[in-house]
């Protein structure tokens, strides 16, 4: 008797499978524990898992940054959404990480030595896509120049608010000079020009619809990030208390001054006045 699994493929000598395309070979061969301890393996995973979301997350706010420049909304707003999906993804990883006990962590935390989430080269450029610039971040990867380099140019392009700072002054808002020529290696930290346009969306939300939807995915956006931030300092907090980190940061205190940090302080502003 045959079993022809109802009529699917099962020779793959000469195509491609499922595994050709992912490249599985590669990805799953990429968890080399250095321990032997049981639960390493979940650290490495969701840090791995971790990249390749924030890889995705990249490639739709670089999409959604293009498209706000040429001023073409709707395909931002689609990645916009589509990225605080991916945040939400990477909010629930804090989670399966969280069953990851203070003596588990302890058992092999030894052999990362200085490797720390502190040096993600993918998470700096999403923070620096977003506004917050750095210059002093870019050391941890000068040797590396191939990723300094990338950083470097990320650091001298304009933002994703930049660029919806500037949509709204080619809507025929008044933003004040000094704000569209501002150095874009410093991070942003508000103008008045700026809150008084975003205050005039929101008052008349029929009128200027695009760049209120715009505003709104925006504020999605950051408060996605603002959740994930808390979830890292506090799963940090569980598994190591208030040592220093690995890298050299002070660990939990480092995370939570973070929570401070606004990328688009106005949109928070104008909520007060609405």
């Amino acid at each position: 008797m045959t079993n022809d699994l109802h009529g699917a493929h099962t020779d793959f000598s000469d195509a491609m499978s499922y595994g050709d395309y992912l490249q599985l070979d590669a990805i799953l061969a990429a968890q080399r524990p250095l321990s032997g301890r049981h639960d390493e393996l979940l650290f490495i995973v969701i840090h791995q898992t971790t990249e390749l979301w924030m890889k995705l997350a990249l490639h739709e706010l670089r999409l959604a940054r293009a498209e706000i420049c040429a001023e073409r909304l709707p395909p931002a707003f689609k990645a916009l959404a589509r990225v605080s999906r991916i945040q939400a993804q990477l909010i629930q990883s804090w989670d399966v990480l969280s069953t990851l006990t203070p003596a588990d962590y302890t058992s092999f935390r030894p052999f990362l030595g200085q490797a720390s989430g502190f040096q993600s080269w993918q998470y700096r450029l999403v923070e620096f896509l977003l506004g917050n610039k750095q210059e002093a971040m870019l050391a941890p990867h000068r040797h590396r120049p191939d990723l300094h380099e990338a950083l470097e140019a990320e650091l001298r392009a304009r933002s994703l608010y930049d660029e919806a700072i500037r949509l709204l002054a080619r809507r025929g808002f008044a933003i004040d000079k000094s704000v569209l020529e501002r150095d874009v290696r410093q991070p942003y930290s508000g103008d008045p020009s700026v809150r008084a346009a975003w205050l005039a969306v929101y008052r008349d939300t029929a009128r200027h619809w695009e760049l209120y939807e715009l505003a709104e995915e925006l504020v999605d956006l950051e408060d996605w990030f603002q959740q994930w931030r808390f979830r890292h300092a506090t799963t940090v907090e569980r598994i190591i208390g208030s040592k220093p980190g690995t890298g050299g940061t002070a660990g939990v205190a480092y995370l939570r001054k973070a929570l401070g940090i606004r990328f688009f302080p106005e949109l928070w502003e104008v909520r007060t006045e609405i």
